[in-house]
């Protein structure tokens, strides 16, 4: 799951970025309203962490751009401001939900969570398909009763998978999704295709009824 923060104090921006990424999350940053247009406007995001006030621009005009270009990016606004106002203005223009500063980092990931299995997951953290059971929460992988282990990047891959399940997912989406900024210094989908393959032989030996469907040229499907 890919997470974007939006935040100009740089201390809690990178507080929360260690944070997150601890909590197996891949995390993007952008420290004021220019970088966080251009951010929003190339990528997509799981979830993004919005601050309000902002160098440059306003974090509202921010949610009115994710509005007007369609794009369905959960967002949690974290802000210092608590007035009802503030948080019914937010709210109203598309947010999420609304966590006023400070905060305990523990609560803000409870609040991810929760965003993303109301949107993504339909209010549940476990997801069923045919004889494999996908905890997002505890980050497991069964088949039949059987754990499954699989690194980081193959749970990320698969849970992007089961998400977009019975959908073409474009290898440079896919390459984007997982690995975030750190794509762009790839020359060629060599990582993908290399966890891809570990992540479907492991599937296969545990007789898991999915499939990861190679598209030429294109991309991955999975078949349900």
């Amino acid at each position: 799951m890919k997470i974007l923060i939006i935040e100009d104090e740089e201390g809690l921006r990178d507080n929360i970025s260690q944070f997150l990424n601890k909590e197996q999350y891949t995390v993007e940053t952008a420290g004021d309203f220019h970088a966080a247009m251009e951010k929003i406007a190339g990528y997509d995001y799981d979830c993004i962490l919005l601050d309000v006030g902002l160098p440059n621009g306003n974090g509202l005009d921010i949610l009115k751009s994710l509005k007007f270009r369609q794009k369905r990016d959960n967002v949690i606004i974290i802000s210092a401001r608590d007035s009802l106002d503030d948080k019914l203005e937010g709210l109203g223009l598309g947010a999420d939900d609304y966590l006023t500063k400070p905060f305990h980092l523990a609560e803000l990931n409870a609040r991810i969570k929760a965003v993303l299995r109301r949107k993504a997951l339909g209010g549940r953290n476990v997801v069923k398909l045919n004889n494999m059971e996908l905890d997002f929460d505890e980050r497991t992988v069964s088949v039949s009763g059987t754990d499954i282990h699989l690194n980081r990047k193959e749970f990320d891959i698969l849970a992007f998978f089961v998400v977009n399940k019975n959908r073409l997912i474009y290898k440079s989406a896919l390459a984007e999704h997982v690995w975030g900024d750190h794509m762009d210094n790839a020359d060629n989908f060599d990582f993908i295709y290399s966890q891809i393959k570990n992540l479907r032989k492991k599937l296969k030996e545990h007789g898991t009824n999915l499939e990861i469907q190679a598209i030429y040229g294109v991309g991955y499907k999975l078949t349900v």
